[in-house]
């Protein structure tokens, strides 16, 4: 049973009842429908619709954005190239002026800062998208300014305490990023140890 109410109603979203049960009831944006929800008191954590389904298409592109962060190596493969040449070139020691920052240095930033835009436009949608299904005060984007890993970590205890399930994004968020630094950390060593053994020579003659 549903109770129409008039228009310039709140958008979507979990409200006392109306009648005074002191319960949460879902309002769909137009009228309250059947479904209900327990009050947090001392602890109790509010459960959203049986059946609610967690995932939503933006957590997963949120979970594999990490790999973005792999388009960093060609500036870093660039930089260390040209510290390899400076030393080449000039065994004695290489000049300041090499290691100023060029355009690599800021594409890698350009990159950083906007890979942390992507994150926070993504969580927003996250949210609403659980608020529109029902989930009761969903763990808040304004988190991911702190970190992606942040949001998606706090997010997925929120919505499994909620709905009974969400933990698989986490997961997988987890295993790119390891994988994303581990083929950085690989990369890395393997252009900077021939820089390392020429300097080790220099050193040594």
């Amino acid at each position: 049973m549903t109770e129409p109410v008039s228009p310039g109603a709140p958008p979507a979203g979990w409200y006392p009842d109306p009648p005074g049960s002191g319960r949460l009831r879902w309002w769909d944006g137009t009228q309250w429908t059947d479904q209900f929800a327990p009050v947090a008191v001392r602890g109790q954590v509010l459960r959203a619709p049986e059946g609610t389904d967690p995932s939503t298409p933006w957590i997963w592109v949120f979970a594999f954005l990490p790999l973005l962060s792999l388009l960093e190596l060609p500036f870093l493969l660039a930089f260390y190239a040209r510290v390899f040449s400076a030393v080449e070139s000039d065994p004695s020691g290489v000049a300041a002026a090499e290691f100023a920052p060029d355009s690599g240095y800021f594409a890698i930033q350009g990159i950083s800062l906007l890979l942390a835009a992507i994150f926070i436009v993504l969580a927003v949608f996250d949210y609403r998208t659980l608020r529109a299904r029902g989930v009761p005060s969903p763990f808040h984007w304004g988190w991911t300014f702190l970190g992606g890993i942040v949001y998606i970590i706090g997010r997925s205890v929120v919505v499994r305490r909620r709905t009974g399930s969400g933990m698989a994004p986490l997961w997988v968020n987890i295993a790119v990023q390891v994988g994303a630094i581990v083929a950085i950390a690989i990369v890395t060593v393997a252009s900077i140890t021939p820089l390392i053994n020429q300097i080790a020579d220099i050193s040594s003659s």
